[in-house]
């Protein structure tokens, strides 16, 4: 008897053990992985406690998370190697700081050898060389999105002009292939002078469009590349009394590029929905956790739920939507200069979305 009620105390001190020692009790973290902070990230945060609320994670014993890196890839070397290592992580969305660095692509296959479900959300990873580090994109088509913010430099200046780009990271891939995308829809009549990283420090951001236009006095297309980079080009444009002669285009609507467009410092803005890749996002990577087939079957159709196999070479991309934004009145664009799938909205409009879903940005 009494060698009997040593064992259960034995077996009992053990599982207290486990409990303070690494062991998992709580729901797992599903993390989106953020390169900053900005109102971008706050609308995938948004669609992702949307998801976490409508899918019931927490039957799953799973909760949403954002984790903000530093911009840097090492900021994001070292907290996927630090995720690898804890046992209460179940999944992760990466935004690919560098598309190119293969310390970070070693991360993610860390975190994936670990038993953590990986995808890779808004910036993909080199998709030649690290595609076993992610099980999926998710996000935008860049080089689409790249083509139409082109067609509506090309809307606007019909003769054509010079540009430069202005973007956070030259490396990621969302950078490199929105640039290249833009000189494809811009078409031969553009031709390009300057591409300017700042390493998303906004002061950096601000004096790359100042250098940019003393450089280049010729330059009469301005391509704002990352969501803060819009406010960087009309604050320098306002202030040096440019707009009359100057086209400004950006990526993404932050709150105070919504502003410049109200004030008629914008003529275009690609708008990507970030809150659906936050949406999207959580269910398959609650999908990759719980084993549900059907479901990423159903996201990503080129998925063979019995193979557990993508049968199409790009089948492992899940491509959010497009929005062209312009101004309530006095564009020369319209919705056929665009692709079919591109939706064409008025800055009023847009914003009624915002106000919706809650949102001060996209």
């Amino acid at each position: 008897m009494r060698k009997i009620v040593s064992l259960v105390v034995i077996a009992g001190l053990a599982a207290l053990a486990s409990a303070g020692c690494g062991g998992q009790s709580g729901p797992k973290r599903v993390i989106l992985l953020t390169n900053g902070a900005d109102p971008f990230w706050d609308a995938m945060r948004a669609g992702m406690q949307d998801a976490e609320k409508d899918f019931d994670l927490a039957a799953a014993n799973l909760r949403t998370v954002m984790d903000v890196n530093d911009g840097t890839p090492k900021g994001q070397v070292d907290r996927l190697r630090q995720y690898a290592n804890q046992s209460d992580i179940a999944a992760v969305a990466v935004s690919v700081t560098d598309s190119k660095n293969t310390a970070i692509a070693a991360a993610m296959e860390a975190c994936r050898a670990a038993g953590i479900q990986v995808i890779a959300i808004d910036s993909d990873v080199d998709r030649a060389q690290g595609r076993k580090a992610r099980f999926a994109y998710l996000g935008t088509d860049n080089v689409v999105g790249g083509q139409e913010l082109g067609k509506a430099a090309a809307g606007i200046r019909p003769q054509g002009g010079k540009y430069a780009t202005f973007v956070g990271l030259k490396g990621a891939a969302n950078a490199i292939e929105r640039i290249g995308g833009f000189g494809e829809g811009a078409g031969e009549k553009f031709k390009q002078l300057e591409n300017l990283g700042d390493d998303m420090d906004h002061s950096v951001a601000l004096k790359n469009v100042k250098d940019a236009l003393d450089r280049n006095p010729e330059l009469d297309t301005l391509v704002g590349i990352w969501a803060y980079n819009a406010h960087a080009i009309a604050e320098v444009v306002k202030d040096r009394g440019l707009r009359d002669k100057t086209t400004i285009v950006v990526f993404d609507a932050a709150p105070k590029a919504i502003a410049d467009m109200g004030e008629g410092m914008i003529d275009a803005m690609v708008v990507q929905n970030p809150y659906d890749m936050g949406y999207r996002g959580t269910r398959l990577m609650k999908a990759l956790v719980t084993g549900d087939h059907a479901t990423i079957h159903e996201l990503l159709p080129a998925y063979d739920p019995e193979k557990r196999e993508f049968t199409e070479p790009d089948g492992d991309l899940l491509v959010t939507g497009l929005r062209v934004v312009h101004p309530d009145s006095g564009s020369p664009l319209a919705q056929e200069m665009f692709a079919p799938t591109t939706e064409f909205i008025s800055l009023g409009d847009f914003k009624k979305w915002l106000a919706e879903h809650k949102l001060t940005g996209s």
